[in-house]
This record gives C-alpha cells, sequence and structure tokens, in this order.
C-alpha cells in the first residue's frame, strides 16, 4: 500500500499550520507527500504550479478566507478533490462551502486519524472498494456455486436473479476488476441450470395455486387491491422490455421521490409481448386469452397482437368484482410526444380510477440498436445498453410524469411484460415457411432443434399455449442461443450476433420487477 500512496501530493492550508506538524509527520509516514501553506494567496500559487492530489484548507483564515480560496482553486483545478475544515459548525458555512463542491468536511479539533480517514476515503475507496468487492465475490461465487449443484425452488432462484442483477450493476463500477470474466462465466452457469430448472417445473406451475407468480397475477395481485382499498387513482405503467437489473438503476433514481416496495415475478413463456403482456391485462394464459379476444389472434404480423389490450384490462377488472371501477384510461407510448401528451393531460387522466400506461421506448431501442451501428457502438454490452437506457430515462416524459406524480394522492405500480438477453450463439431450427419469425421462440407446424440448445413443447396445453393447426410446436431458446434457418446460417448467426433479443429461457428475460411506488411528499 506504501507504494501504491508515495506519490499522493496533500496541501494543507491553515494559518496555523506550524501546530499541525504533528498532524503532518503522521501523513507523511503513511507515504504522503505533504505540502504546507499558511495562507490563500500561496495555495492558489502552488495549485497552479504543482498537481496534488487532495487539499485539506482551513476555513477561517485572515485575508482571502477558505470559501473564497476554494472558488479559486475550484478555478484552476476543477476535480481537484478538497476538504474544508472549520472551527465554525455554522449551518450556512457548511451549504456555502458544499454549494462550491468540496468533497467532504471536518470540524476542528480535527485529530490524525480523522484526517487520514478522510484522505483514504477519497484517495483510496475505489481501490479499497475492490479489493472488498473482490473477496465479497469470491465468497458469492462460491455460495451460488453451492446453490446450482444443490435442489433450488422458485424463491431461491428469484433472490439469484436480484443477486446478479445487483452484481452486474456494481462490477460495471469497477472497470479493472480482475474477477470479471469468472463472474460473465457464472451468469452462463446459471442460466444453463435455470433453463433446466424451468423445464422441470414450469409445467407443474401452471397447474398449482402453491407457484409463483407470473404474468397472469400482475393485476389481481397488485392493481385491483389498491383499487378496492384506496379512494386515490391508481396509475398502473408497463414499461416494454425492461430487465431487473435496469430497474434497478431507475429504482435510485425514484427514491428521492417515492417509497418503494419491490418484488419479483416470472414472465411467462414465451417472453415476447404479444404472449406476455397480454397474460399480464387479460390475467389469463394464452390459451385462454386467445379465446377472448375481439378478432381471431395469431398469424398476423407481432405488432397487432396487442390492439385489444384496453379491452382485456376491462374485463379482468370486471371478473374482479371491480366493474363499478372498470373505466379506466388506456395510453401506449411508442415515441416522445406522446409522453409529454400524458403529461400535459394527467390532471384529466387522473380522474380515473385507474390510468394504464404502456412504455414501449427501451423495446425500440433494442430493436434500434440491431440495425444501427452508432448505437451498437454506444452500447455493445449489457452494461453499457443499461447506462444508454438510464440517460433515456432521465430526459424522458416517463420520468416527468412520475415526478409529478410524486406530489399527487395516488398510487403508482411499475412491471415490465418480459426483459431481453444479450444473444451470442446461433441454433439451427427447422420449420416451415409460414413458422413465426422470432429469433428467441417460434411456433408452427412441427418444428425442430438441437434440445440442447432449446426447448421443444410439442403439446402446447401443457404450457397453456394456444393451438393454431393440430400441429402447432413451440421452440424456446435457452441461455444466449438464437434460432437461425438452415439457409444463409453463417451469414444470418453473424447479422445477429450480440443483438438484445427475447421470447425464450433465460434470468434476464424472466425474472422481473413489480414496484408499488407510495409518494413521499404526500
Amino acid at each position: 500500500m506504501a507504494n501504491r500512496e508515495i506519490n499522493r501530493k496533500i496541501l494543507w492550508v491553515d494559518d496555523e499550520i506550524d501546530q499541525l506538524q504533528a498532524h503532518i509527520l503522521f501523513l507523511t509516514e503513511r507515504g504522503f507527500q505533504v505540502a504546507q501553506a499558511s495562507n490563500g494567496d500561496d495555495a492558489v500559487e502552488l495549485v497552479h504550479e504543482e498537481d496534488f492530489d487532495l487539499v485539506l484548507l482551513d476555513e477561517m483564515m485572515p485575508g482571502k478566507d477558505g470559501l473564497t480560496t476554494l472558488e479559486e482553486i475550484k478555478e484552476l483545478r476543477p476535480s481537484l478533490p478538497v476538504v474544508m475544515v472549520t472551527k465554525s459548525e455554522e449551518e450556512h458555512i457548511m451549504e456555502q462551502a458544499i454549494g462550491k463542491k468540496i468533497n467532504d468536511y471536518l470540524t476542528k479539533p480535527v485529530n490524525p486519524s480523522q484526517i487520514l480517514s478522510v484522505t483514504k476515503k477519497i484517495l483510496d475507496s475505489k481501490k479499497i472498494m475492490s479489493d472488498h468487492l473482490t473477496q465479497q465475490y469470491i465468497k458469492d461465487f462460491n455460495r451460488i456455486s453451492m446453490m446450482l449443484s444443490g435442489p433450488m425452488n422458485w424463491k431461491d432462484w428469484l433472490d439469484l436473479g436480484l443477486t446478479l442483477a445487483k452484481r452486474d450493476i456494481e462490477v460495471e463500477n469497477f472497470p479493472d476488476l480482475d474477477m470479471k470474466q469468472t463472474l460473465h462465466g457464472q451468469n452462463k452457469e446459471c442460466n444453463n441450470e435455470f433453463a433446466r430448472y424451468i423445464e422441470r417445473n414450469y409445467p407443474a406451475w401452471l397447474k398449482s395455486d402453491d407457484r409463483p407468480t407470473l404474468s397472469v397475477d400482475i393485476v389481481r395481485k397488485y392493481v385491483a387491491p389498491l383499487m378496492m382499498e384506496d379512494s386515490f387513482p391508481v396509475v398502473f405503467i408497463v414499461i416494454d422490455c425492461m430487465r431487473l437489473d435496469q430497474w434497478l438503476v431507475i429504482e435510485e433514481l425514484l427514491s428521492e421521490y417515492f417509497n418503494i416496495s419491490k418484488d419479483l415475478y416470472f414472465s411467462i413463456l414465451p417472453t415476447a409481448t404479444p404472449f406476455s403482456r397480454n397474460s399480464i391485462f387479460s390475467g389469463l394464459f394464452p390459451d385462454d386469452f386467445t379465446k377472448v379476444m375481439p378478432e381471431p389472434w395469431g398469424g398476423s404480423e407481432e405488432g397487432s397482437l396487442n390492439r385489444f389490450e384496453r379491452d382485456l384490462l376491462s374485463q379482468q377488472l370486471k371478473r374482479l368484482n371491480l366493474q363499478s371501477k372498470s373505466e379506466s384510461k388506456y395510453v401506449k407510448v411508442l415515441e416522445q410526444s406522446e409522453g409529454d401528451n400524458i403529461l400535459k393531460r394527467l390532471d384529466s387522466y387522473l380522474n380515473k380510477p385507474l390510468l394504464s400506461i404502456v412504455y414501449n421506448f427501451i423495446d425500440n431501442l433494442a430493436h434500434g440498436r440491431s440495425e444501427s451501428e452508432i448505437l451498437q457502438e454506444i452500447a455493445p454490452d449489457e452494461a453499457a445498453f443499461r447506462s444508454l437506457m438510464k440517460s433515456w430515462f432521465l430526459h424522458s416524459p416517463l420520468f416527468s410524469i412520475l415526478r409529478e406524480l410524486s406530489s399527487r394522492q395516488c398510487s403508482v405500480v411499475i412491471t415490465t411484460d418480459h426483459g431481453s438477453v444479450l444473444g451470442t450463439k446461433g441454433t439451427v431450427a427447422y420449420g416451415r415457411r409460414d413458422t413465426s419469425t422470432n429469433l428467441r421462440y417460434k411456433y408452427g407446424d412441427n418444428l425442430n432443434c438441437d434440445t440442447k440448445h432449446a426447448i421443444m413443447v410439442k403439446d402446447p396445453s401443457l404450457y397453456k399455449l394456444p393451438y393454431f393447426t393440430g400441429h402447432t410446436t413451440y421452440i424456446f431458446a435457452r441461455e444466449d442461443y438464437y434460432f437461425i434457418y438452415p439457409t444463409k446460417f453463417n451469414e444470418y448467426q453473424r447479422y445477429f450476433q450480440n443483438s438484445f433479443q427475447h421470447g425464450g429461457i433465460s434470468i434476464e428475460e424472466m425474472i422481473l420487477p413489480v414496484v408499488q411506488l407510495k409518494p413521499k411528499r404526500i
């Protein structure tokens, strides 16, 4: 550690610097170089002439005071960390210093251990945290490996999904972490075991009351109780194609405005909008909601298969004995102007007992990335895509809508219909020309595939999926595989490689957040 700190240079500015020699000696013995200044003018000159890693700055000095000195130092070196040391405990002094972007402050008298602590916190926090996380990840790696080797239930998988999502976000902040490749490999191992678990257990879930929360349960379990209990409007937001890790970065931004209660649930199969989102709004599995559609379902373009969400939701609310409250407002947002319109008309929308909003941006971004070389360069992996999504959210009408809702008497439920996975490996699918075109799942007559890479469902009724003919078969890609027909296999494999896809079986696609938000300001 001493070798790392030997070049760390600290500038200590205090008009009583001679009385601080014991403190300075304490830092010097620990490998720091400490330059000294007894007034603000000398401090500014030293900062102009030399490179420092940290400034310890007295707030009360004759002549040029600490706040003025701070301002001039920041003009010369905006990113230079400064710790204000002050005798005053007056709140306005601290607020002024914080407003001028100090990194920390200490109140006199200070002891050597306080100085060392704040110095290490500012200069070495990244390395200390990285070392700590490495040790923690080794423990977690071994714990997860033990979990995978033994029997796991659906609660274990939800916990593991959350652990992996949090870990991915933490790792993103430490680019030099040596364990990245190892952890990535374990994520793949988890998805391999998860696919096996789903293959063994998913059909049984659909026949049992003792099962995890699925897409069909969301409105009944989270939205309807709020409509029954509260006299205030309920806002139900479905963000299409939002992964759990993506929600976690949004959650950080919303925690200032809301008290947040988060649960996890499993998307139904296939993890694709026509199936999973229709299940959310209808409260029915696909084999049932396709029977109550106003028009025949299936065989048309995917984008048209979610036209009846408003009707399906209305029918579900009636089944839940919310007839008197079944009148609701439903809005689908496909572009920014539609989000801006919701914000302008929010007051009138909140006159309804339920406002349902479907927000399509993340799904559009994932599909758009596949077509755009620029977006692929900006977001080459999950971490970069998550950062891009966060940037969008910060400047989106959706964030503005939620901030506005935080000052209203209402309850907010946010969820998603499915996540996505970064497809890296192509696998052959065999089928007729009228087979569905999706990359992570397909349905059609007498499909075939490599069952090491996919799950084949020859009896759709076991998965509560609709038949379109007497020979309808479904296939779901495992892990990060995607389907390609034998014709031009290599060409299409290169084209779709490293694109975000959904519809198959992975932790990222199936383990999803459902969140209740209560405004803090009310």
